[in-house]
């Protein structure tokens, strides 16, 4: 009943505090205006995301007080989440440079992989893996990656939203079926955080969630799976299976991009769920058409690795080759024009 109540409560705060950030953003001007670069054709209010990060982190900061996340669990969350939110509340508000971005960014990763102890050994077909401090370099830049790839996804109504929202609800699930209950408060709560958001979010989207939000929840996925590989190796996979959708669409479309030697630091619209919705001529039946993949697609497979242990690696596979083809379908990092 405890987790039922707290979960509506955070909801309300960020359904409520989604509201009032959208008419401080309406008063000041804070407007995300239509260009050449962009999917939406309305100007919208932005900024939005902000209520996701107040309303987890005091929550997150009331769970550990209660004892219900552990201390360094909790400190590499939040710290790290408040980071990457300050630094992306700056740039909504005034351009950044890309390098001083990027500093932030790894920053953060590096307060959370103090916290955490870096990289769990991680189970290959099989085969575990301690790669020292191999791995907790690669556990900065897969950080670094997850919090950038969901700015770049955040760029139609809701899509980020619901990406976030399912993964975070499939992944309570799956710790509850697993016994791991005690695990489920962070991912539980930060689900509620983006529902309330959602609301406003939802195609058509009332306002945008910003850098702000959509690097916070980046980054936030991204420590709550490097801390469960500490606990089970198929969470850790579960994990990277849930998000493949952002994956698959940011990484395709990246390597596309530079093979091709586009500035891949400059803004665009070839990701493949841009293609998509220009196809349709709407956001929400993409934004819809994600939702279905994450719960009739990539939900039973993670629930193959962490209830039927079947190889978490070659169940990831499984899940990204379609991906990989979806987004080759609808010209993933191809030029603009296709």
């Amino acid at each position: 009943m405890m987790y039922f109540w707290l979960f509506v409560s955070v909801a309300t705060v960020s359904l409520f505090l989604t509201a009032a950030l959208r008419r401080y953003a309406m008063a000041r001007s804070i407007i995300d205006v239509p260009n050449a670069r962009s999917s939406h054709s309305i100007p919208t209010p932005r900024g939005g995301g902000v209520s996701i990060v107040v309303a987890f982190l005091l929550t997150l900061a009331l769970l550990g007080q209660l004892g219900l996340v552990p201390l360094e669990y909790a400190v590499a969350l939040g710290g790290a989440g408040a980071l990457v939110a300050i630094v992306g509340f700056m740039d909504d508000h005034g351009h950044i440079a890309a390098r001083w971005r990027l500093l932030g960014h790894f920053s953060a990763a590096v307060w959370a992989l103090l916290w955490l102890k870096g990289l769990a050994p991680l189970r290959l077909f099989g085969v575990s893996f301690d790669l020292s401090w191999l791995g907790h370099v690669l556990a900065a830049f897969y950080l670094v990656w997850i919090l950038n790839l969901y700015n770049f996804m955040d760029g139609i109504d809701g899509i980020a939203s619901v990406e976030a929202l399912l993964a975070c609800l499939s992944a309570s699930l799956l710790y509850v079926l697993t016994g791991f209950t005690d695990l489920v408060w962070p991912p539980l709560m930060l689900a509620a955080a983006v529902l309330g958001f959602l609301f406003w979010n939802f195609p058509p989207a009332k306002i945008f969630m910003g850098d702000a939000g959509s690097g916070f929840l980046g980054i936030a996925l991204g420590v709550i799976s490097l801390q469960v590989a500490w606990v089970s190796q198929d969470l850790f996979w579960a994990w990277l299976i849930l998000l493949g959708v952002f994956i698959v669409d940011a990484t395709v479309t990246l390597l596309r991009r530079l093979i091709r030697g586009d500035k891949v630091y400059e803004a665009h619209r070839s990701h493949a769920y841009q293609f998509a919705s220009r196809q349709y001529g709407r956001h929400l039946p993409v934004t819809l058409a994600v939702a279905a993949i994450n719960l009739f697609w990539l939900l039973p497979l993670a629930a193959c690795v962490v209830l039927w242990q079947l190889d978490g690696a070659l169940a990831l596979i499984v899940a990204y080759v379609p991906l990989v083809l979806l987004a080759h379908r609808f010209h993933a990092g191809g030029l603009e024009s296709a």
